[in-house]
């Protein structure tokens, strides 16, 4: 499975709110992190507990991905996204690192 199989089955999982499925696609010490800035979430329980909390806040969270660029091990997806069709709405560039077949690190340009 390709670096860019893995993020899109990651983004799958994040539109089906499904924390067991979401959670799977990330290495257990993965980090996510403003690029170049701090780190938001370090280690699968600060994971699950932020998208557990963005699941459950918004029932009708999802993202979908405007421009995709792969390249060995890096993904860099310009992904969009709504709370609710009625808003708010956000948009980020992210950076994703894969390593053994899971997601190692994300970077987020916001």
């Amino acid at each position: 499975m390709s670096a860019a199989d893995i993020v899109q089955r990651q983004l799958e999982a994040y539109n089906a709110q499904d924390l067991d499925a979401f959670c799977a696609t990330y290495a257990e010490e993965c980090v996510i992190a403003d690029l170049n800035g701090a780190v938001t979430q370090a280690g699968m329980a600060e994971i699950r507990a932020r998208y557990a909390k963005t699941f459950a806040d918004f029932s009708q969270n999802r993202a979908w991905v405007e421009h995709r660029m792969a390249l060995g091990d890096v993904v860099i997806d310009h992904e969009k996204g709504e709370r609710s069709p009625e808003g708010p709405f956000f948009e980020a560039l992210v950076i994703y690192t894969v390593k053994d077949g899971r997601i190692a690190r994300v970077d987020f340009v916001k």
